[in-house]
């Protein structure tokens, strides 16, 4: 368990914020933010002033913009930027679970990650830090379920460890084991037709499919409206899960669409945790992540907005999934290039790459490498079709070795990998990628 690293990290933190101007630095997605909030609320508990910032990516433009004067603190970000962090004159404090450039930690930075650890655990952000908020005082447990939304946006929630359920014995949360399908608090009709994880072949983004699969698990309205997923019997899980996974390829295997619900008493009201991720996760893609993060902070008017965000947000997912199934794409030998330029917006483009994983459309094991236009640069993000892949493929080292040559920002991990390049290079990118790809499915 991390336990030991933890308490000795929080008290080098403690002593490093003493007397000490903060400014807090988060990553945009689920993770980020809710990890922002738990020290928000932690800091504030702690009667200490800050500042706050979000960001999508850590480039060398925002850390330029770091004030001069005050202790950074980065959430979800900084591993990947250790060498042009050790060239300022600020201390820098890094909570992050992604990938080290190295493992020589600069004099100016203090660090936890678990890659750090000679068995490393799998934890985000926000489980990293509510353990240093629950160091810090044992009454910040209250915030152990802003760590389960960050566990189940980055992902994380399919290997419990010991520390994950210390975790969740702290955060209350209810947890039911069932079809992963959210939000599994509202009608069923309506989840089924904006289901993106899993994408649910005929019936994703189409109203009518999505009745027409509830008519054959027969699952019927009760009095006008359909039931919720969690309030589905065990006989109704059964014939609807059977029936979503008859849509799938043979290839599937049921365990990657079945898993816990984890339900989360939120402004007085029981939500499902992805339910609350996706809201948070569309409101930062859609370029209202501060939305998100005073919704998390408990703001009511926020919370309202960001619901209003998020519908548009899902409806505009659909739309580009669409696109995706009726234009041009770049298929190789085990992967893919959609190079969508300006007709998804480039926030977006690695939600789209994650869901076309995590459906069945491709097989697993193949490579999805999607890009959209931003101004006069172009964002990617790659990933490894199927869940939990097996891939001996390594995105993170493949975007590495093209930005060594075409230069361009980059990050990520093994599976989910992303970078940004300029415009002019596109022709470039992707005949390198191609020639990269192809040589390595004739070596294998």
């Amino acid at each position: 368990m991390i336990e030991k690293e933890v308490k000795e990290f929080t008290q080098k933190f403690l002593k490093k914020i003493n007397r000490k101007k903060i400014h807090l630095v988060s990553h945009f997605d689920t993770d980020g933010i809710t990890a922002l909030t738990i020290f928000s609320k932690t800091l504030k508990k702690l009667g200490r002033q800050f500042s706050v910032k979000i960001i999508k990516q850590l480039t060398e433009n925002e850390i330029n913009l770091f004030p001069k004067n005050k202790i950074i603190i980065l959430l979800d970000l900084g591993s990947n930027n250790l060498i042009k962090l050790s060239k300022l004159q600020n201390q820098i404090i890094i909570i992050d679970h992604h990938e080290l450039e190295n493992r020589k930690i600069p004099e100016n930075i203090e660090i936890i990650n678990p890659h750090l650890l000679n068995n490393p655990e799998n934890l985000c952000a926000s489980e990293l830090s509510y353990l240093i908020s629950k160091e810090i005082s044992k009454e910040n447990k209250t915030l152990a379920y802003l760590s389960i939304i960050g566990m189940v946006g980055d992902v994380t929630d399919r290997n419990i460890n010991k520390t994950k359920n210390i975790i969740i014995k702290d955060s209350k949360v209810k947890v039911k084991k069932g079809l992963l399908l959210y939000p599994s608090t509202r009608p069923l009709d309506k989840t089924i037709e904006f289901s993106s994880r899993p994408f649910i072949p005929g019936a994703t983004g189409s109203y009518h499919g999505a009745v027409d699969l509830l008519k054959e698990a027969g699952i019927e309205k009760t009095g006008k409206i359909y039931k919720a997923l969690i309030d589905l019997d065990e006989n109704e899980m059964k014939k609807l899960t059977t029936t979503v996974l008859l849509r799938f390829s043979s290839e599937d295997k049921t365990q990657e669409y079945l898993g816990n619900l984890y339900l989360i008493k939120f402004f007085n009201k029981i939500e499902d945790a992805r339910e609350l991720s996706a809201v948070i996760n569309a409101c930062s893609k859609m370029g209202y992540s501060e939305i998100a993060f005073m919704m998390c902070m408990g703001n009511a008017k926020a919370r309202k907005r960001a619901e209003k965000i998020h519908i548009k947000y899902r409806q505009y997912i659909v739309s580009s999934l669409r696109y995706i199934d009726q234009n041009h794409k770049i298929q190789g030998r085990e992967y893919v290039i959609i190079n969508a330029k300006n007709n998804i917006k480039d926030t977006l483009i690695g939600t789209i790459a994650s869901i076309l994983s995590f459906s069945s459309v491709y097989k697993k094991g193949t490579i999805i490498i999607t890009m959209a236009y931003n101004n006069d640069k172009i964002k990617i993000s790659t990933r490894i079709a199927g869940r939990n892949s097996k891939s001996n493929r390594n995105l993170k080292q493949l975007l590495d070795s093209i930005m060594k040559t075409i230069g361009g920002e980059y990050g990520g991990h093994k599976n989910a990998a992303g970078c940004t390049i300029n415009i002019k290079d596109e022709e470039k990118f992707i005949d390198l990628i191609k020639r990269k790809l192809e040589f390595e499915v004739i070596k294998v």
